[in-house]
């Protein structure tokens, strides 16, 4: 049956990337919009970054979806605000995990959605960034039009696992690529400025994009069974106080987790702060109190203390992960524990740009049967 929303297909004799390319060349021609800001390969090769772009020239070194992820998408867009306030139409290319992040930050008044156009792709996931170092060019060859098999290439955990991996609701234009020929992609309005988007440039979106659906369907439903038991597998893991101190024992103390997450966004972290530094005399009654101290310390209550501020915003991208540099499983982690606090209050985040908040939304009668059950505890 044929789906009754609509899109437009677009076919590259040069590949996709290049057909992605040529696409956004030509919005910056005709006034699509000012600027665009999107991955582009670093001049040494084997890296890639985030630029503002409104020269078409400077389009060859733009790579819509780079192999790795050395920034989070919605921290660049956070970083151009001012641009976006001052009226400039500035369109950014985005992985969905990065743009249910920017939708976030957006409630959270660190970004203005108002002249930003939010453009998202079909995402295989990323690599991790130390095998992709020990072999760029491997990567550059998985993800030079896509991955061919979603499911066969050596992607990151939470990638491999990520059941949210297509268009997120919030966006306004979607690039899709699952279930098109190699050289093919839709372009899909998600919102009337996606739509006006197309019309300005005279694209029609006359195409079925059923298979598609379909194919999106079909995978979510896959990884939401990989999912589970990935979860199931890791919590058994940290189940009780010995085995998370057990799973975050190696933890150097860096915050590189911190300072990566997209939702992080304090300008000094209350672990910073004057709060946090103890004196001399301090340490050692701790340290005579427990027969001895880790330090730096208080390493277990800092991951503790990020996720009740962050949880409920998590959009599992991975990127503190990739910046853990012991390899501990936080996105795994901070997943998990997502996942389940975002499901007590049916919140799913970045999936709408109205839905507030649940931390900033005050709600009189709620988690009544928690205070029942404490209730009852409490009388027997």
């Amino acid at each position: 049956m044929a789906s009754t929303r609509k899109g437009a297909l677009f076919s590259a004799e040069q590949g996709r990337q290049a057909g992605i390319r040529d696409f956004i060349g030509r919005a910056l021609g005709e006034g699509g919009f000012d600027a665009v800001l999107m991955p582009a390969r670093l001049s040494t090769g084997d890296s890639f970054t985030y630029l503002l772009i409104n020269d078409e020239s400077v389009l060859e070194r733009a790579f819509a979806l780079p192999p790795i992820m050395p920034v989070q998408g919605a921290k660049a867009v956070s970083s151009i605000r001012g641009l976006a306030r001052d009226g400039a139409a500035i369109a950014a290319f985005l992985r969905p995990c990065e743009a249910r992040a920017a939708v976030e930050l957006s409630k959270l008044g660190q970004v203005d959605l108002q002249n930003l156009t939010l453009v998202t792709l079909d995402c295989p996931g990323v690599l991790p960034l130390a095998e992709y170092l020990e072999s760029p060019t491997k990567g550059d060859e998985i993800f030079q039009d896509g991955a061919r098999n979603w499911n066969s290439e050596p992607m990151r955990r939470v990638c491999q696992t990520c059941d949210r991996f297509s268009a997120t609701g919030a966006e306004d234009l979607h690039i899709g690529t699952l279930g098109q020929k190699d050289e093919d992609f839709l372009l899909i309005p998600q919102s009337p400025k996606g739509e006006g988007l197309l019309d300005a440039l005279g694209i029609s979106t006359e195409a079925d994009i059923s298979g598609w659906e379909k194919e999106v369907y079909d995978l979510a439903q896959e990884r939401k069974a990989t999912k589970s038991q990935a979860q199931d597998e890791l919590e058994a893991r940290v189940q009780g106080t010995d085995n998370l101190l057990r799973l975050l024992s190696n933890c150097i103390n860096c915050r590189n987790c911190m300072r990566v997450c997209p939702i992080c966004y304090c300008r000094q972290c209350h672990f910073d702060s004057e709060k946090t530094r103890f004196g001399f005399e301090d340490y050692l009654a701790r340290a005579q109190a427990q027969g001895g101290l880790r330090l730096p310390a208080d390493t277990v209550l800092f991951h503790i203390g990020r996720m009740l501020h962050m949880s409920l915003s998590c959009v599992s991208c991975g990127a503190c992960q990739d910046a853990c540099p012991m390899d501990i499983p936080v996105a795994e982690l901070f997943g998990l524990v997502g996942d389940a606090n975002q499901g007590a209050f049916n919140y799913v985040p970045g999936r709408s740009r109205d839905e507030p908040i649940p931390l900033a939304t005050f709600e009189q009668e709620e988690f009544e049967e928690v205070e029942q059950s404490h209730a009852g505890t409490s009388a027997t």
